[in-house]
């Protein structure tokens, strides 16, 4: 299948900001139900489809060709900026658990298969106009100072997940028999490693293909001589093998292969399926619709007795946030393969030093001291550009487990990102004995320079479970909206604490692939904190999901009808931005049902059906 070339002009990307240059996995809140009638009280268990591994530590150097067979296609030619591809297998063997639960069983496939990028980095470049418009994908070629584009045909890529039907999985058993055929997509920003010594010691791609249901545009790129895990787990989804020994068939399928010009090569891999009582993963039998309330519970009750390979704790990526840091916590959008390997799996979730498993970032350290001297904001200095996405992730509960007896909340997640050209960058700073930290906003020139700054409110100490971190006031408002849009319920969540949780859009200008704080525990600091510092990078987005009563919307004494969730960004005007006309977004909901037993329905807003 060939493509159309068409030339492009050279361009080059800012890759760091003046606060931010270690790596970031998007976290957030994804719902993928997929009809318009779809109604809370059904579930929410489809949100991963498709899910990728992210990984924040480069893995183990994957020797190209360890076992395996030489294939059928004949071998790639060499040609300037153009990739060189092909896949790979770390090992002969593998050994899987398989998961009991309560309404289903398992094994989550990953095979260990690579497809390894030399002679060029293969890279590409998705976006989407507007929510009106699909998805386009283009590979982008680079040879030195020149740049080419090659479009991706029309309707092969539909979201910002990955390469669809990459990879053909044919499981058999024993006798020959084929019991499992699969096919996966293909995330070039997986797990990933180098396969020689001499290639890049870092990738300059983000570490995670994004599932916010309202991207609008994402990078995904293997660097010249890594390899990135091929291997693309739906959590709600386990494969049904019972305890025995199979053969495992990998291979790249064919309009992928003619696509790329990758050499057909099928790997066989001898898989074995061990009980879930044999390995790390030792009895777990827990459910996955309620492994949510340990989600977010590290350091309060949710993680310490959760085994290393938990599948609960990773299908809790995929439900609705239940649990103790359900308020502040955006869900991750992946799990990560490679923590998971180093026993680590069990850092899923907000918590010290960490999100989702896969990446430790540092603290954001604020300024020495207060800023000193005239406040003010040079004319043309550059600035954020804070927007807000349309809610998701929408559901009636009935409070915080339950907590709330006899009331009806319409929960949901939101999103507002920073599309730039600067960071947005908040330093708190407290008086002595003083329970308000005083806030400044900062402005740098374009070689990252301070030139200005200008006092932004206040940050205030949140001691609720859930919390326990600084909030800056006034970052964003919440509230339902009559038909008409003339009467409110508003949202009692107004502070935040601001943390790079989603990839919104990595093709804007600025755009800062690796941002530094990726969860609130490195963005929040702690009740004794003197002073700190909060950022949200170009490119990235802070989600919030609002399930605590008194946050969600209390709607016990609403009719039913038709509602729309209104979300603004900076409200108050508090803080500086090239634009304040586009901070605002609405999301049709419409209720139904009778107290006690109410119902959401969530339209498609264009082309996004993510209720």
């Amino acid at each position: 299948m060939a493509l159309a070339d068409e030339e492009s002009m050279t361009s080059k990307r800012s890759q760091s900001s003046p606060t931010s240059q270690s790596s970031q996995t998007g976290r957030s809140g994804q719902g993928s139900q997929t009809s318009q009638g779809n109604q809370a009280g059904q579930g929410s268990r489809t949100r991963l489809q498709r899910a990728t591994l992210a990984a924040g530590a480069a893995l183990t150097v994957v020797v190209a060709g360890a076992g395996a067979a030489p294939g059928a296609g004949a071998a790639q030619e060499s040609t300037a900026g153009k990739p060189k591809l092909k896949l790979i297998a770390a090992s002969n063997s593998v050994t899987l658990d398989r998961y009991e639960w309560d309404d289903a069983s398992g094994v989550f496939l990953d095979l260990g298969t690579y497809l390894s990028v030399d002679d060029a980095p293969l890279e590409f470049k998705v976006t989407r106009k507007s929510y009106k418009d699909p998805v386009v994908a283009q590979q982008i070629l680079r040879d030195g100072t020149s740049t080419k584009t090659k479009a991706l045909p029309a309707g092969l890529v539909k979201d910002f997940t990955g390469l669809p039907g990459f990879i053909d999985v044919s499981i058999k058993n024993a006798a020959g028999e084929e019991v499992s055929a699969t096919k996966g997509t293909f995330c070039p920003n997986n797990a990933s490693g180098r396969i020689r010594p001499d290639a890049p010691a870092t990738s300059k791609y983000p570490q995670s293909c994004p599932t916010n249901p309202f991207t609008l545009g994402s990078v995904w790129g293997v660097e010249k001589g890594w390899a990135s895990n091929t291997s693309s787990i739906d959590y709600d989804k386990p494969v049904d093998l019972p305890v025995g020994e199979y053969t495992a068939e990998v291979g790249v399928a064919k309009q992928y292969r003619d696509l790329f010009g990758i050499p057909d090569d099928q790997h066989t891999i001898k898989l074995t399926v061990r009980s879930g009582e044999g390995g790390e993963g030792a009895g777990v039998t827990a459910s996955r619709s309620s492994a949510s309330s340990a989600h977010h519970g590290a350091g309060h009750g949710g993680h310490g007795t959760r085994s290393a390979k938990d599948p609960a704790a990773a299908a809790a990526a995929a439900a609705h946030h239940y649990g103790p840091r359900g308020a502040d916590a955006p869900t991750p959008p992946a799990f990560s393969h490679a923590l998971e390997d180093r026993g680590l799996a069990h850092h899923l979730g907000d918590g010290p030093g960490h999100t989702d498993g896969s990446r430790i970032a540092p603290a954001l350290k604020p300024a020495a001291k207060r800023p000193s001297g005239r406040a003010g904001v040079p004319a043309n200095v550059p600035k954020p550009d804070l927007r807000s996405l349309p809610a998701w992730d929408i559901a009636v509960t009935d409070g915080e487990d339950g907590d709330a007896p006899g009331k009806d909340y319409l929960a949901f997640s939101a999103n507002v990102w920073n599309a730039g050209p600067a960071p947005l960058v908040v330093d708190g700073f407290r008086s002595p004995g003083k329970d308000l930290m005083d806030s400044y906003q900062y402005f740098y020139d374009a070689a990252g320079k301070q030139v200005g700054y200008t006092p932004s409110g206040t940050m205030e100490w949140d001691p609720r479970e859930g919390h326990e971190h600084w909030h800056f006031t006034d970052f964003a408002s919440y509230r339902l909206l009559s038909e008409d849009q003339t009467k409110e319920v508003r949202s009692g969540k107004e502070a935040f604490c601001l943390a790079n949780t989603d990839a919104v859009d990595y093709t804007v200008k600025n755009a800062n692939w690796h941002p530094e704080n990726t969860d609130l525990s490195t963005a929040c600091g702690q009740q004794n904190s003197i002073s700190v510092r909060e950022v949200l990078d170009v490119g990235s987005g802070d989600t919030y999901t609002q399930y605590r009563p008194g946050q969600s919307f209390d709607i016990t004494d609403l009719p039913n009808g038709t509602y729309y969730i209104q979300v603004i960004a900076n409200p108050e005007n508090r803080l500086q931005e090239t634009n304040t006309k586009n901070n605002v977004a609405l999301r049709k909901v419409v209720l139904a049902g009778e107290p006690g037993a109410r119902t959401v329905t969530v339209p498609p807003h264009d082309l996004i059906n993510a209720p």
